[in-house]
């Protein structure tokens, strides 16, 4: 890039990916080989397979894909894998309990994973609103589960979190 300031949309004809020796994402940027390629979502919670930022093992950003969609299919196959391993978050199911003890609120959860307890000081420091119907649930160890819509959880589990947001 001319600038480090400058943003630079790829085109998908500008972007190869594929995998190396022990699953390392590679590809070819601008007609130019890279072994190792390091992926960042620029807008992880509001556009998680828009705007993603492909980038040097130097931290160096070769570009912006601006949707993977967009891609040619192997390149964006390749591209959600990586997002999948980088930015890992248990999906919430179910709500089992949600109590108050002493100055903190604990979260038993059913995940797409399976159970897993969430411990937080303060509700509104914990949990984040990216947009729509979602919320993203982050414990004081900085554990992390995501409601995608909390519209299609089970009564109990709507009713729970009504009764403490």
């Amino acid at each position: 890039m001319a600038d480090r300031y400058d943003i630079r949309l790829l085109k998908p004809d500008d972007v190869y990916l594929s995998r190396g020796e022990g699953g390392v994402l590679q590809g070819v940027v601008d007609g130019k080989p890279y072994d190792e390629l390091i992926v960042h979502r620029t807008f992880p919670f509001r556009h998680p397979s828009a705007y993603i930022s492909i980038r040097t093992t130097k931290d160096e950003e070769l570009g912006i894909v601006r949707d993977i969609r967009e891609l040619h299919s192997e390149s964006a196959a390749e591209l959600r894998k990586e997002l999948q391993f980088r930015y890992f978050i248990p999906q919430v199911i179910r709500i089992d309990s949600i109590q108050r003890k002493s100055d903190l609120w604990l979260w038993k959860l059913q995940t797409d994973l399976g159970p897993t307890r969430l411990a937080m000081r303060n509700l509104h420091e914990h949990i984040q609103y990216p947009g729509g119907n979602r919320a993203i649930l982050i414990d004081i160890n900085g554990k992390r589960c995501e409601i995608s819509d909390w519209r299609t959880l089970d009564s109990h589990s709507r009713r729970l979190l009504e009764e403490v947001l």
